[in-house]
């Protein structure tokens, strides 16, 4: 292809038609909001907490919404657990065999992560059996999973002579009928205000894949057109480019409309470029700005924290041993944010990040914002969970964590659909897809 058509297709991201997605292990629904913004239409998604499936309701299935999944009339709009799916709903699975163009999503990674303790037997890892199950049935063209770095490590097994790597065991299973292809991603390339690295596995079908198809490097090729379509023209963005609309001293708080006792930020509109694409149609007031309680003696800790991680340049950074030390502190991942950079990966632990400036931890808001969510998604639940509960629930907090930041979504989900339609028999004729356009230009 010469340099002018490569242009030219480069410019031309929008295709008619749409095609279709089924979301499994959904959370609450970061990736199937940047497909929906990218133009694919949701099936149905599967989701089995109820704290982050009332989230997925109230943004993506709800009648009122502007971008909802289809949802098919036989299966309740509830959560459900892929277990339960595989063992009650084979039916509705049949009817869609074949006929789905792809199935995305990643199986739970508290097993996988290094954030936490790393655990063969966690029966949270036995969950890519259950959706290779769905690969199986579904047969979909493409199928799309993300994950931690974790999955990509060796697990030592007591009953095993040979230790195990699920990455790999899931891209063995893949290549049995599909041409698989796996990348580790920074999601801050593609314009959310976070260093994120996590796993990609893109496989298509060998009977559609006519031609030799390198959806990374596609996806590499179409990434600086897309940013700049989103008016994001200079990467990384900030921390503070991201959340300095929502300090506490440019706004000042008021009593919080969810739970009683506490106060929530006000709101008076964005200062740069990234948070108007975020708060794309003057969304306010904003929801989830609820503040932390801390104790006077606890904002009087941050502050002098903030002071110090800003005089020595520990940002972004976990404390000292030595820092630790001195203010009686032994959890190991407290960090101040860095303004002038991306965030480090957040994670379920509202504690774990100090803002950079003022002596708090972050709103859920705050973390959604990077995470790339738009203001208009709201989050249900419960904010938080302890102790043995945090194995079975997955709170606002969590839900944010969990998932995939929906630019970087948006993004792969532009480029799939390209491909699929340039390499596939792809016909708006099918009765899962409705006829439309592409539109990439919305937040």
């Amino acid at each position: 292809m010469n340099q002018k058509a490569n242009s030219k297709r480069r410019n031309t991201l929008e295709v008619p038609g749409k095609p279709t997605f089924v979301d499994v292990f959904a959370g609450c629904g970061g990736l199937s909001l940047g497909l929906m913004q990218a133009g694919w239409e949701g099936i149905f998604a599967i989701e089995h907490d109820q704290h982050a499936f009332k989230t997925l309701h109230n943004n993506l299935i709800a009648e009122d919404k502007k971008r909802k999944f289809s949802w098919p009339s036989s299966l309740p709009k509830t959560a459900h657990s892929v277990y339960s799916i595989l063992e009650n709903n084979l039916d509705l699975l049949a009817e869609y065999a074949g006929k789905v163009d792809m199935l995305v999503g990643g199986p739970p990674c508290q097993g996988f992560s290094s954030a936490g303790k790393r655990n063969m037997h966690d029966p949270r890892n036995k969950l890519v059996e259950a959706y290779l199950e769905f690969v199986n049935i579904l047969k979909p063209k493409v199928v799309l999973i993300e994950n931690v770095r974790g999955i990509t490590s060796n697990f030592n097994d007591t009953n095993s002579a040979k230790p195990t790597n699920y990455a790999k065991k899931i891209i063995d299973a893949l290549s049995e009928n599909y041409d698989v292809s796996t990348k580790m991603l920074d999601t801050s390339t593609f314009g959310v205000p976070q260093r994120r690295h996590r796993f990609f596995i893109i496989a298509f079908r060998n009977d559609v894949a006519k031609i030799s198809i390198q959806p990374f490097e596609e996806i590499e090729l179409d990434r600086n057109n897309f940013l700049k379509r989103k008016g994001i023209f200079s990467v990384p963005v900030s921390s503070k480019m991201a959340i300095s609309d929502l300090e506490v001293r440019v706004n000042g708080t008021v009593a919080s409309r969810d739970t009683s006792g506490f106060l929530e930020i006000s709101y008076n509109g964005p200062l740069t470029s990234y948070q108007r694409l975020m708060n794309s149609g003057d969304i306010t007031p904003l929801s989830d700005t609820r503040l932390a309680r801390h104790k006077p003696e606890i904002s009087t800790r941050f502050e002098k924290i903030i002071e110090l991680c800003h005089a020595n340049g520990r940002l972004n950074v976990s404390l000292s041993a030595e820092t630790k030390a001195s203010f009686g502190l032994k959890k190991s991942a407290i960090r101040v944010l860095d303004p002038n950079s991306p965030s480090p990966t957040i994670t379920s632990m509202p504690d774990d990040l100090i803002h950079y400036s003022e002596p708090r931890t972050l709103t859920v808001r705050e973390n959604a914002r990077l995470q790339s969510f738009p203001d208009w998604f709201t989050f249900h639940g419960k904010y938080t969970s302890g102790g043995e509960l945090r194995k079975k629930e997955v709170p606002r907090f969590t839900q944010v964590a969990n998932a995939v930041p929906p630019l970087v979504a948006e993004a792969i989900g532009i480029t799939l659909s390209r491909i699929i339609k340039k390499t596939t028999n792809f016909s708006s004729a099918n009765p899962l897809v409705h006829q439309n356009t592409l539109d990439t230009q919305e937040a």
